[in-house]
């Protein structure tokens, strides 16, 4: 009499263990077409959380010229609220799947069903950027011997051809902290919305992505900086359109590693 009720139970979508599907080479370009794609179609939607990302990159920006003591305060605090935004992008590009309109509203609020999962790995997000920026702080200690650098030291160092070593190892302890944000994040946010999983599991499935499409991933990786970096240009204003448009990408890179659960559409 029991056993039903249990057996439902475990074909709920948190339980169901994720399969992961291979990737192509060609595939993150297409995520990005499929994210234009998005944007077009919801541009209501996309120029809100676009505003949204343009303000946090203003704030960050201007707290490093005038405040450089308390960028990563302020970078942990962006990495507190551009998860929430991001998924209400993925929200969006999850509704058009479904042939639902975009809803602003609903993008905003979807998160509150899962606080417990989102907190829990916005917080392992946030210890790895304060243990980044102690790492640097570390590096910084190691070559030089001037104290809590400026912004200006700071730019010098980076830029000085003396100082290879320093920018050479520097980049070394970045990219080995930027590698593992990005493998934790990767799909493990818009798997929590899908899938309303937990923290580990969602971090677990995004790392065992990066490793088995090793190449693919590293391709992604590169387009989200490409983009990134020239969006940054003209006080940051290319965000008004490249964030939106990476948000709606990055559901589709999730949708497109991860086999989609019983009864849902199959993307092509």
């Amino acid at each position: 009499m029991n056993a039903a009720p249990a057996d439902d139970e475990s074909q709920t979508p948190s339980r169901i263990a994720p399969v992961l599907l291979p990737l192509k080479w060609s595939d993150p370009l297409h995520w990005v077409m499929r994210g234009v794609n998005d944007m077009i179609n919801s541009p209501g939607v996309a120029s809100f959380y676009g505003v949204c990302f343009w303000l946090l990159a203003l704030l960050l920006g201007w707290v490093f010229r005038a405040k450089p003591e308390y960028t990563m305060s302020i970078a942990s605090g962006c990495l507190l609220v551009g998860p929430f935004l991001a998924m209400g992008l993925y929200d969006t590009s999850r509704r058009r799947e479904l042939g639902l309109k975009p809803d602003l509203g609903q993008s905003i609020t979807c998160w509150d069903e899962h606080m417990g999962s989102m907190g829990m790995l916005v917080l392992v997000l946030i210890v790895l950027e304060l243990l980044w920026g102690r790492a640097s702080l570390v590096v910084f200690a190691v070559f030089f011997n001037t104290g809590m650098p400026s912004t200006t030291g700071v730019v010098q160092a980076i830029f000085n051809p003396e100082n290879w070593q320093f920018v050479l190892v520097y980049l070394v302890v970045g990219g080995a902290f930027a590698a593992l944000v990005f493998s934790t994040s990767v799909v493990s946010i818009p798997m929590i919305l899908d899938r309303d999983t937990d923290a580990l599991t969602a971090a677990i499935t995004s790392m065992r992505v990066v490793l088995e499409n090793p190449g693919v991933m590293i391709f992604w990786g590169v387009i989200i900086s490409a983009l990134v970096v020239f969006s940054l240009w003209a006080w940051g204003a290319g965000l008004l359109v490249v964030g939106p448009v990476l948000g709606f990408a990055s559901w589709h890179a999730y949708r497109s590693a991860l086999q989609p659960l019983p009864a849902e559409p199959q993307t092509v």
